[in-house]
């Protein structure tokens, strides 16, 4: 059965993941689930991630996740833009987290970046998700 929202899935793996004080969790691999991963690691949310490649094409992603004095960083991961429901911003109508204290994770035409790298590109786009 195909995935309609893999985004999604790894989001919610992470968030279960630390809900249970796991260190790492595993998901499938793909170019946008790699380039969040990314965000998430240069902005402090994960250690780091590593992939690994199987046989027959198929890979996986195994992240690091981060804790702070024994509770997760990741307070709240959750999906803006959906399959159905697609949410763009233009770069003055980005919202702000928790009042510039979590961050938005954008897909803009100069790739996936945070919220606050697109206001210094001056670029808006689609809304992935947003963390906190």
């Amino acid at each position: 059965m195909s995935m309609t929202d893999p985004l999604g899935d790894m989001l919610t793996r992470i968030r279960n993941a630390a809900m249970r004080g796991k260190g790492n969790v595993k998901t499938p691999a793909s170019k946008l689930r790699g380039r969040v991963l990314d965000v998430l690691e240069d902005e402090g949310y994960i250690r780091g991630y590593s992939r690994t490649d199987f046989d027959g094409g198929k890979a996986e992603f195994e992240i690091e996740l981060k804790y702070h004095e024994g509770r997760p960083v990741i307070r709240e991961i959750s999906r803006v833009s959906t399959p159905g429901r697609r949410v763009y911003s233009s770069v003055k109508d980005i919202p702000a987290v928790h009042n510039g204290l979590g961050i938005s994770i954008l897909s803009t035409p100069k790739g996936v970046m945070s919220d606050s790298v697109a206001r210094d590109e001056n670029v808006g786009g689609e809304v992935l998700c947003r963390v906190f």
